[in-house]
């Protein structure tokens, strides 16, 4: 009996895209001989994932999960919008979303921990690949915890429980009843979903973020022809303006249409006798910077014609 050592595993892992388990049972199989290890695949349909690891996934799903002051969120992409509502996709981002609570905000962290004592993460996503046909990945990760308080979660139009195309955690800490906590989280939540903030605070924006609009800003005073001075004070206006749709903390309070954040946290405050700190926000869009592939059916046609 040949010796099914871990590199060879991997080899025929790196070879055919099926899951490491499945990797080690054919070379096992195969007596350790490589080329019949990959026919052993190809007739079980599991190599079928390497196919597809080139095909651009956009869709999918986003989830969130939470055990006391800690929650997790994870976008699971596949190619369409089909695979969203297949209930075995379904379990498997649900799952996952569980387990970024114990392997925290990595991305390659999450895909190396065990899955249901079946292998890996990894593994299980290159199984639901063979089986269901399309090219998946896991794009992301936020994990968010809180020393006392509470993170609340939030998912807009929920496909199903804790399911979605957009995703909020909101990280709030107070030693103020859970509850009422809970209440606020999930409103700052939703404002958050709507807003679509990138900073928490003015302090949190990026300087080169920053520099780039100024100098935006700068050229369109200019060619108002205003003196230096006026020009100055348009462009801090401007910066201002930009701080109010940026960052979270400036922003206007959706759900009333008067406070700014800032305030909604002070008010929040006294109303439940305790100090209310918003310490972090993390928004999951489904599919957002992934550039979707746009087909041409007439080319295509004329393709299969020619």
């Amino acid at each position: 009996m040949a010796e099914i050592t871990a590199t060879l595993v991997k080899d025929l892992r790196d070879k055919t895209g099926a899951g490491m388990m499945d990797c080690k049972k054919a070379l096992t199989e195969a007596n350790g001989d490589m080329e019949a290890a990959v026919d052993w695949l190809r007739k079980k349909g599991l190599s079928a994932a390497a196919k597809k690891a080139g095909r651009v996934a956009a869709e999918g799903l986003v989830t969130v999960a939470s055990s006391g002051s800690k929650a997790a969120m994870v976008e699971v992409n596949a190619e369409t919008d089909f695979v969203a509502r297949n209930e075995s996709f379904q379990a498997f981002v649900l799952k996952t979303g569980a387990i970024a609570l114990q392997s925290g905000a990595d991305v390659e962290a999450l895909k190396a921990a065990p899955f249901d004592g079946k292998g890996t993460v990894q593994d299980a996503l290159t199984e639901l690949v063979a089986t269901i046909g399309e090219n998946m990945t896991i794009r992301r990760v936020a994990v968010l915890n809180v020393g006392q308080g509470i993170v609340a979660r939030y998912i807009h139009n929920a496909l199903a429980p804790n399911l979605g195309k957009i995703g909020v955690l909101v990280a709030l800490e107070s030693s103020a009843d859970a509850a009422k906590l809970q209440e606020l989280g999930k409103q700052l939540a939703m404002h958050v979903a709507a807003a679509r903030p990138e900073f928490l605070t003015i302090a949190d924006v990026d300087a080169k973020a920053l520099q780039r609009e100024r100098d935006i800003f700068t050229e369109q005073a200019k060619a108002s022809g205003k003196p230096e001075a006026i020009i100055a004070k348009m462009v801090e206006g401007r910066i201002k303006k930009y701080y109010e749709e940026a960052v979270l903390m400036e922003q206007l309070y959706v759900v009333d249409g008067e406070n700014r954040i800032a305030q909604v946290i002070e008010n929040a405050s006294k109303s439940l006798g305790a100090p209310v700190k918003l310490t972090a926000f993390a928004r999951f869009q489904l599919g957002e910077g992934i550039e979707k592939q746009q087909d041409d059916f007439a080319a295509e046609v004329a393709k299969m014609a020619s």
